[in-house]
């Protein structure tokens, strides 16, 4: 008989009790996918959980957060085409609309005319949108080093490249399975 995993503390965790009764029902099952991706799946909404409720703070939701911190990212001048901010959050054009109408309102972006475009708009980051997500990406990050401090930097580096080469293989194409 195996002995179950325990956590740094010494406990079984949810996930554990999970796979035990699979292996208990069903010893033919190999269960340490289930592992893995359970807990992934219950670190995500931990944390995004975790996410959500620090950037309330700054009047802002995890979507809005996205929006925002892609215009961030893409460099000064902050600006980008709606088109170009729904194919980088993967979003249809209608929910980008509503988080664009949403940001504008709270005075965090600017849509103009796109001067190279005469149907086209450009979505800019405000002084104020700039100072939002600034803060907002410092708080998350906070967070997220908070629960990464439970191991040490070279451990956390190794998960990093573990998922990384995960994510990989999880994104690649079906072969037909």
């Amino acid at each position: 008989m195996t002995q179950e995993p325990v956590d740094a503390i010494g406990a079984v965790d949810a996930v554990d009790a999970i796979t035990g009764e699979w292996r208990s029902e069903r010893p033919d099952l190999e269960t340490l996918p289930m592992a893995v991706f359970g807990r992934i799946h219950r670190i995500s909404r931990l944390m995004g959980d975790r996410m959500e409720k620090e950037y309330q703070r700054y009047g802002i939701g995890r979507g809005e957060f996205d929006v925002l911190a892609t215009l961030r990212r893409a460099g000064e001048p902050y600006t980008l085409s709606p088109r170009q901010l729904s194919a980088a959050l993967m979003l249809t054009t209608g929910g980008m609309t509503g988080r664009l109408d949403k940001l504008e309102r709270a005075g965090l972006l600017d849509r103009a005319p796109d001067p190279h475009d005469r149907r086209g708009l450009r979505v800019s980051l405000t002084g104020q949108g700039l100072k939002t997500v600034d803060r907002a990406v410092g708080a998350g990050l906070a967070l997220q080093k908070a629960a990464l401090d439970g191991l040490e930097p070279a451990r956390a580096q190794e998960l990093a490249d573990l998922l990384r080469v995960l994510l990989a293989a999880a994104a690649a194409p079906d072969t037909g399975r």
